[in-house]
């Protein structure tokens, strides 16, 4: 069976990641796509390696604010059409969405923002969604195959975070922001390609873990790094992994392989 590996990754800084053995690690990982966030890098700070591994075409949708968000993807296939950021001022300024058309697959790398340093950015955090549910209504009914890839900030349900309890009144598991999720799979029908192919697992579903504490060590973490596609595409996944033996970042890549 040939498979299709895409893999979705938080760097939190590609200059961070990069020093702690990712290049490395995506040549052994046999990836047709790798969709990156928080790059934390402008076009001047990049090195070739960065812009174009070996056997990876690099694009990417910085931000305009130095060291902050940014995302980027590598494709072994050069895409048919390249779409930076969202046409909305406020959002594209951030460098949070970046699109790649391969004939009727779109594959995107997202950065949903954080609301977790306080009140504003929790607003703006509310109204990017807002506004990002018109552009997924509107591809969800284009008839694409579509899968975004990324940190979207949210953790949908109890069993996405260890410590629910605690954080009902936290950005990140808040109410307002767990009922999106929930309408954006059961009303416009969008797929958390992870949770079909393990709709139990709980401690091993986390993809990033609080630098405070003993998070990493205790394995509290957090599962706000998805893959959502569309329902046809979604049906073609057959696995799906979570990597931590090694650490790039304060995220664990999302890995999974569907059918071509």
């Amino acid at each position: 069976m040939s498979l299709y590996r895409i893999i979705s990754a938080n760097l939190n800084g590609i200059r961070s990641a990069a020093n702690k053995g990712f290049y490395p690690w995506l040549q052994q990982q046999n990836a047709d796509i790798v969709c990156m966030q928080e790059l934390k890098a402008q076009l001047a700070d990049m090195t070739p390696e960065m812009l174009n591994p070996e056997g990876y075409f690099g694009y990417f949708h910085y931000a305009e604010k130095k060291g902050y968000s940014g995302v980027g993807i590598y494709t072994r296939v050069q895409p048919d059409a390249v779409i930076v950021g969202l046409g909305i001022a406020d959002i594209d300024a951030e460098g949070r969405y970046l699109e790649l058309q391969f004939g009727n697959l779109s594959v995107v790398s997202l950065y949903l923002p954080s609301g977790s340093s306080g009140e504003e950015r929790q607003a703006f955090k509310f109204s990017v969604m807002t506004r990002f549910l018109v552009h997924l209504e509107a591809l969800r009914a284009a008839g694409r195959d579509v899968v975004i890839c990324g940190d979207w900030n949210i953790a949908h349900k109890e069993a996405d975070l260890k410590n629910w309890k605690g954080n009902k009144k936290n950005s990140g598991f808040l109410p307002e922001e767990r009922a999106w999720l929930t309408d954006l799979f059961d009303r416009v029908g969008w797929v958390d390609v992870y949770r079909v192919l393990h709709p139990d697992t709980t401690d091993e579903c986390y993809t990033w873990w609080s630098n405070r504490g003993q998070a990493w060590a205790k394995n509290v973490g957090w599962r706000i790094d998805y893959q959502i596609a569309t329902p046809y595409f979604a049906a073609k996944a057959v696995a799906a992994s979570i990597y931590k033996l090694e650490r790039f970042s304060d995220h664990a890549p999302l890995i999974i392989d569907y059918q071509r």
